[in-house]
């Protein structure tokens, strides 16, 4: 039985039509491969409608892990750009004041440079998740809101990315003075500074901001191809997105 309308049949047929040949060598190369389009002139099934809505967020996952994790993939970009936590923001008058003006951006900076640094893990992580899309997951994301599939991501691989990510932030925070100092106050003010809101793990924070810029730019990639009409470059995107712009 068809779970899939008729008008949905097109998308995987177009997906394939513009798989780039830039996927060869990459963290999502083995993923492309496994997924070659049926022959020319064969209906579509379920399963090739799926493929093709795999190739889609592969691609759309790539762009953002290949943007955001390069230099000033964050730091670069005010959106994406990982702040001060808020007890350190608030205290940086005084700091600036005890000449530590130049270690307060520093501690910036490495904030930054970690996350740049850990979000080219995300390609496995991403990979992996479409690889297990089911057909209700296709179904969903196909007729679902406009951040579907960015639901869909950070559902399945937030924890996974987390754990991957805070060992790397925590090596580049370490070379900060400031961020020990950080750690040493906040974990001695204990429940207090929970209970103020005051973020007591400096490389847990990091990551957190990390994961939603990442998620942030992965959003970005799915409302394009929904929503921009610019972003379908066959007829066929066209007709099959046309109407959920």
């Amino acid at each position: 039985m068809k779970i899939i309308r008729c008008t949905r049949l097109a998308l995987a047929a177009c997906l394939w039509a513009a798989l780039p040949a830039a996927l060869a060598g990459d963290p999502f190369g083995d993923l492309a491969k496994s997924m070659l389009p049926p022959a020319a002139g064969t209906a579509l099934s379920d399963s090739d409608i799926g493929a093709g809505l795999k190739e889609a967020l592969a691609r759309g996952t790539r762009t953002a892990v290949n943007e955001l994790g390069r230099s000033n993939g964050y730091w670069g970009n005010p959106r994406f750009r990982i702040p001060l936590p808020g007890a350190v923001s608030q205290a940086e008058g005084l700091l600036q004041q005890a000449g530590m003006g130049g270690q307060l951006e520093q501690l910036h900076l490495s904030f930054n440079r970690a996350a740049e640094q850990a979000v080219p893990v995300a390609a496995d992580v991403f990979a992996q998740a479409v690889r297990q899309l089911s057909l209700n997951d296709v179904r969903g994301i196909l007729n679902g809101p406009q951040d579907a599939a960015t639901q869909y991501f950070k559902r399945t691989t937030s924890d996974t990315l987390a754990a991957r990510f805070k060992p790397i932030v925590a090596r580049v925070t370490a070379k900060v003075g400031l961020a020990q100092q950080y750690n040493a106050v906040m974990g001695s003010a204990g429940p207090m500074a929970s209970m103020l809101g005051v973020d007591t793990d400096l490389d847990g924070y990091v990551t957190r901001k990390a994961l939603d810029g990442l998620f942030l730019r992965v959003a970005d990639e799915e409302k394009s191809i929904r929503t921009n009409p610019a972003a379908r470059t066959t007829d066929l995107l066209k007709r099959v997105f046309g109407g959920h712009s």
